[in-house]
């Protein structure tokens, strides 16, 4: 018994480990079929959603006001105050005692005494994305400009979805121009004939996709065409010029509405550190405009915009000198329009030139000191209504039939304690109070000789606060943040 009952279990222990690798070969292959069918239902079945605690970030837009130390700017949805109806004076310790300089031109859209309206506050913006494909906008016509018509400046080069959001931003705004350069040196780089039109494309493509005109700003030399490269300056051989532009025209055929030829060559810096020359420039307009012309007959051809300035030497010739001479070397025959800068300094827009001339703080405050000998028909320069200066040159040489496209106009709010234009800065409410009435003012005064007034600027995305640029902005180099001044709003809420 004793046996038997050890010998049983000796049994019953072979037949187990006999069959257990058997139930294991099974039970792995079990498993391996259900990992395959989890596979499968996950690859051909599954479908995740998204967690509902993580939505997609969106940029928004925010109206801006810089402090007093000109650092990074505070974003705020403050309501936009009424601006005060006087300009404020300069700082006495802040306004620049040396020679008399080029100040910087700018740009302002204005209508009937619309005011802007309060901010609503922190808005969603427009999602940075690629125009939907559309056909070309060809014209078929001479190209016309209403009076006043209205534009902004941009900078469409290099990156499309700052692009985008830009020219939307213009488009919801009611402006029916953006003014873009063409720089030669990025298009025809290397050697001449060798063409790089991906960027133009685009741009042409977008422009079309958001229902705007164009002026194109023809210019910047590259170093093969010499003129003191890397200085701006007129190439060695203007036929080069002529055939670049020839190039433009013939690719976008109907599409580019109006060309400026150069900017502001009454300044050494943009004529290759050369003394102006008004001949010269009316060499360079005559072979440019010809080349367009012979090409696309129907884009509006404009004179380049001349930089106000008082100096008249070597450096800078003041613009009316300037286009009185293009007009004795016979500029008039190669132009459509005659372009203008026109930023408002210290004064309101409706302010007489002649009052801004006899008062310190409106001026540069150097152009009063006796040794500097600058005569009070030059101060005149300092302010908007500068342009009926122009007119009147236009009109005594015969040329009233033609517009007036003013390229750059605007206001700075620059507040930095050491900048040279801090003694013209205004208060961003003023700033949009001005672009405003400039427009009103001249709806109401200039009909029908004014056609597209250009604003500065939409900003150039890689501008700092370092940049006297920006202060002139009304949208701000943020991105995908959107930054706005308070004259953003109160130009897209104006009428037109």
């Amino acid at each position: 018994m004793t046996q038997q009952r050890h010998l049983q279990p000796q049994k019953k222990d072979f037949n187990y480990w006999l069959l257990l690798p058997i139930v294991g070969g099974l039970g792995l292959v079990m498993m391996l079929l259900c990992a395959a069918a989890f596979a499968a239902y996950a690859i051909f079945f599954y479908e995740p959603s998204a967690p509902a605690s993580r939505p997609a970030a969106t940029a928004t837009l925010e109206i801006v006001r810089f402090s007093q130390e000109g650092q990074a700017p505070a974003a705020t949805p403050a309501p936009i105050q009424q601006p005060a109806e006087t300009n404020p004076a300069p700082p006495a310790e802040q306004q620049p005692t040396e020679q008399p300089t080029e100040q910087p031109a700018a740009a302002a859209p204005t209508d009937p005494g619309s005011s802007p309206e309060a901010n609503p506050g922190p808005t969603t913006a427009p999602e940075p994305a690629q125009p939907a494909a559309v056909a070309p906008v060809i014209n078929n016509a001479p190209v016309t400009m209403t009076s006043p018509d209205y534009g902004m400046q941009a900078f469409l080069f290099w990156q499309a979805e700052i692009a985008d959001r830009d020219l939307k931003l213009i488009e919801d705004a009611g402006f029916h121009w953006v003014k873009q350069e063409f720089a030669w040196r990025e298009i025809e780089p290397v050697n001449k004939g060798e063409f790089d039109w991906s960027r133009t494309d685009r741009i042409m493509d977008q422009v079309d996709a958001h229902n705007l005109k164009i002026i194109v700003r023809l210019g910047v030399q590259p170093q093969w065409a010499g003129g003191g490269y890397p200085e701006i300056g007129p190439p060695n051989n203007l036929q080069d010029f002529a055939d670049f532009a020839r190039a433009v025209a013939q690719r976008y055929k109907g599409r580019i509405d109006a060309y400026q030829v150069w900017n502001e060559p009454n300044l050494a810096r943009e004529w290759g550190n050369r003394p102006p020359n008004a001949g010269e420039y009316t060499q360079m307009l005559k072979a440019v405009s010809e080349a367009i012309k012979a090409v696309d007959p129907y884009p509006v051809i404009i004179s380049a915009g001349m930089a106000p300035t008082t100096r008249n030497d070597d450096v800078a010739r003041p613009d009316v000198y300037y286009i009185q001479e293009m007009y004795d070397a016979g500029a008039a025959q190669y132009f459509d329009a005659l372009g203008a800068h026109a930023p408002g300094y210290a004064s309101p827009p409706e302010m007489d030139p002649a009052e801004v001339a006899r008062t310190p703080g409106l001026a540069n405050p150097g152009d009063f000191k006796p040794e500097n000998n600058v005569p009070e028909e030059l101060r005149r320069t300092y302010c908007f209504r500068h342009v009926e200066d122009i007119r009147q040159i236009m009109v005594k040489n015969g040329d009233e039939a033609k517009k007036i496209v003013l390229l750059e106009f605007g206001w700075t709010i620059d507040p930095r304690p050491d900048s040279p234009y801090k003694w013209h800065a205004v208060s961003p409410e003023q700033q949009a109070q001005y672009f405003i009435r400039a427009y009103q003012y001249a709806k109401e005064n200039w009909q029908p000789w004014i056609g597209v007034m250009s604003l500065i600027y939409v900003a150039d995305p890689k501008w700092t606060m370092d940049d006297e640029q920006t202060y002139w902005s009304i949208v701000y180099p943020t991105y995908p943040e959107l930054t706005a001044a308070p004259a953003y709003f109160g130009l897209k809420d104006m009428s037109k």
